[in-house]
């Protein structure tokens, strides 16, 4: 027997959120801190960065195993159906707290068994608290109402609030399977970390965040933007190859307001469709555009570095390649002005982005 493919949003009915980063990935520093349950698939799952598998005729002690987060089935305390208002829960740390503008609860391959409503709620908690500690005395407040989701496809919900969020509590009901719960939205620094280090303005955990590209054919431009070093081709940015006299590009809104100091173009693992060349342009409040680094040759799988000086204030910037190929990483190291820092005080303290 052929089982069909997970159904996905064609292009055309794709939601706009979900272009943004997903902020409660692993590889991004999310974690699933906390569930009632999770006897048949494990609750870490719904945060694993790759598109849930199928697995035909893997049985384990406890049936048949998911690629996904999976619960047991509810009973009434008199053994019949569960009520109404039954409900299991998975709560999520997200990698980098920020501004959520919609969230995809994914069911692929939970064909009988996915739950028939799901609500998520989210909170902001400061600091390391524990586990208990967030599942038993976080504020909550609802993003997505209890709504019906489908079997085996990704339900993408949009989400109306401007508050800024570190955790997020997915609840089904009654019970069943979910693949991955992918939390879309924007990054925003904490005030209190600023001015002890070296900060990257384009970094996605700080607020940085992919908005044009030219083509994104073999890997999504957010990568470019995501923390530590890419640990394979496939963690990076890559475009199809050009048969035609244009080159690609990315734009990227930065943290916000600031003054770069070193640029890095990072190649690694990008050995024959490297890009031969990169030029990197930024833009200022007044919408002027203007050269951080000009049209530069570039070495395959090669980290480079290179220092800027004059520069003035940029809130964006725009990396070209030439003419087409593949880049593991940006950074643009530098310090916000007195500006951008008000403003990403501001944008921690009312949610607004």
């Amino acid at each position: 027997m052929t089982t069909p493919a997970a159904s996905s949003p064609t292009p055309s009915s794709r939601p706009d959120f979900v272009a943004m980063p997903d902020l409660a990935l692993r590889s991004l520093g999310g974690a699933a801190v906390w569930t009632n349950d999770d006897l048949f698939a494990e609750v870490e799952n719904l945060i694993t960065p790759a598109p849930a598998e199928y697995r035909p005729s893997t049985f384990g002690h406890r049936g048949q195993i998911y690629d996904g987060w999976e619960t047991r089935r509810r009973r009434s305390p008199d053994g019949g159906a569960p009520e109404a208002t039954a409900v299991d829960q998975a709560i999520v740390r997200l990698g980098v707290p920020g501004i959520i503008h919609g969230v995809v609860v994914d069911t692929s391959w939970f064909v009988g068994n996915y739950p028939p409503t799901v609500s998520v709620e989210a909170a902001t908690v400061e600091g390391h608290p524990s586990a208990d500690e967030v599942a038993n005395s976080a504020q909550w407040q609802t993003i997505v109402e209890r709504s019906e989701v489908g079997g085996d496809r990704h339900n993408p919900f949009a989400v109306e609030s401007t508050d800024l969020f570190t955790h997020v509590r997915l609840s089904i009901y009654p019970d069943g399977g979910v693949a991955r719960l992918r939390v879309h939205g924007r990054g925003v620094p904490d005030p209190a970390m600023l001015g002890h280090g070296s900060f990257d303005l384009a970094a996605l955990e700080n607020g940085g965040m992919i908005t044009d590209c030219s083509n994104m054919f073999y890997g999504s431009p957010n990568n470019l933007l995501m923390p530590g070093r890419a640990r394979s081709m496939g963690e990076g940015w890559e475009t199809s190859r050009r048969r035609d006299d244009a080159n690609d590009w990315v734009q990227v809104r930065l943290a916000d307001e600031g003054v770069p100091g070193l640029v890095e173009l990072d190649t690694s693992y990008f050995l024959g469709n490297a890009p031969g060349a990169a030029r990197v342009q930024g833009r200022n409040a007044g919408g002027e555009w203007f050269d951080v680094l000009e049209h530069t040759v570039l070495q395959p799988d090669t980290r480079h570095r290179f220092v800027v000086e004059g520069v003035g204030p940029m809130t964006e910037a725009r990396v070209d390649i030439y003419p087409d190929g593949g880049m593991a990483r940006f950074r643009l190291f530098g310090a916000l002005t007195d500006a951008g820092r008000d403003e990403v005080d501001r944008r921690w303290s009312s949610g607004d982005n």
